[in-house]
């Protein structure tokens, strides 16, 4: 194999606590933009090519496990510790509303409208805000078998998924009935959920396995066992040729999606890595770990995806062959039809809690 010159990953600084999660906007006149959340207490806002810092979202009093831009980029949702949701203007930075909750809240989203927002966490509650109306009480759904882990809308809205930290399986809900209309068997709870850009495709990641879902007839596509445990895991959006996923070993991997073969590694956290996302053309991808750094990672010459085996991610290593050539489309796929313990903050103080 020949010898190529890797780009040295993007390094952005500025969250003095591990980044738990990381969202990319849709591709907008103005280009894409990454949100970050962090135990700090303040998610932050860059430029999604560049990674260059565009502002910081002040306000939180606690950990901030959940973030999330809307499809224009022109508002911000995060999702806390210290029993709030927020809704924030992205271009000046204001808190444009505040949603109490009465515990812990792990995770929030934008509907693809842009006129609802989904939250969940400890109290096992679905809430849907009307942002058109803030000051409404939220709609709840109250079935979940156990604290919200992650939440998603697929299907124009007219369906959710969740997952629970304390139990395994996605479960999807109708949002008309709050009823659930299908359950995603997982040995391990989902830690990671993400609805490909068509809203066809659904990545999830239990314990060290990475699945791939029919989102319209439920069907397991792909499941790959890897050989660490999987906190995050993200499909290319533009062929759907690859995924990357990342957890315990502090290593972000590249593996292709048809066979599970790990095409590319990427060294340089010094933490677990807790966050990974594909940006929306495909082009990069962003980690966020314990060790309170972003790295964004670029692809190669025509798509291909180079070994970084360093410390350090700056230096020399060996490309995998053939990677360049792969032009397959994400709806060619052949459908079957078939924490350890982490700091949270509550109103400043540190507890333990157990993030299964």
């Amino acid at each position: 194999m020949d010898k190529k010159k890797v780009v040295a990953p993007l390094v952005c600084h500025g969250h003095s606590r591990p980044v738990v999660d990381l969202s990319y906007s849709p591709i907008t006149p103005d280009g894409f933009f990454l949100i970050s959340a962090s135990k700090d207490s303040t998610p932050m806002l860059r430029n999604g090519e560049t990674g260059d810092w565009i502002g910081t979202f002040e306000g939180h009093k606690g950990a901030v496990w959940s973030c999330c831009l809307d499809k224009h980029a022109l508002r911000a949702a995060s999702a806390s510790a210290d029993f709030s949701a927020k809704l924030w203007d992205a271009l000046t930075g204001d808190v444009l509303h505040s949603f109490d909750h009465k515990h812990i809240v792990r995770a929030c989203a934008f509907s693809e409208d842009t006129n609802l927002l989904l939250t969940g966490g400890f109290e096992k509650i679905l809430r849907i805000f009307d942002l058109n109306r803030p000051d409404a009480p939220p709609r709840e759904i109250d079935s979940s078998p156990g604290s919200v882990r992650t939440v998603a809308w697929l299907h124009s809205d007219q369906t959710i998924l969740s997952s629970s930290g304390d139990a395994g399986g996605l479960r999807l809900w109708d949002v008309r009935t709050g009823k659930v209309v299908q359950i995603l068997e997982t040995k391990f709870p989902v830690t990671s959920a993400e609805v490909s850009q068509d809203g066809r495709y659904i990545t999830t990641a239990d314990g060290s396995s990475v699945k791939f879902w029919d989102a319209n007839h439920f069907g397991l596509v792909k499941s790959h066992e890897l050989p660490c445990k999987v906190e995050s895991a993200s499909l290319e959006p533009k062929f759907g040729n690859r995924f990357i996923a990342g957890g315990e070993d502090m290593w972000v991997h590249v593996f292709d999606f048809h066979t599970g073969e790990e095409i590319g590694c990427n060294k340089g956290h010094h933490g677990p890595v807790h966050c990974l996302r594909f940006s929306p053309g495909g082009e990069s991808y962003a980690s966020g770990s314990e060790d309170g750094t972003i790295r964004i990672w670029q692809l190669g010459p025509h798509g291909q995806i180079e070994d970084n085996s360093t410390a350090n991610g700056s230096t020399t290593a060996n490309a995998n062959d053939g990677m360049g050539e792969v032009t397959q489309k994400i709806d060619e796929l052949a459908v079957s039809e078939t924490k350890k313990k982490e700091e949270t903050q509550v109103d400043g103080v540190e507890q333990k809690v157990v993030d299964a």
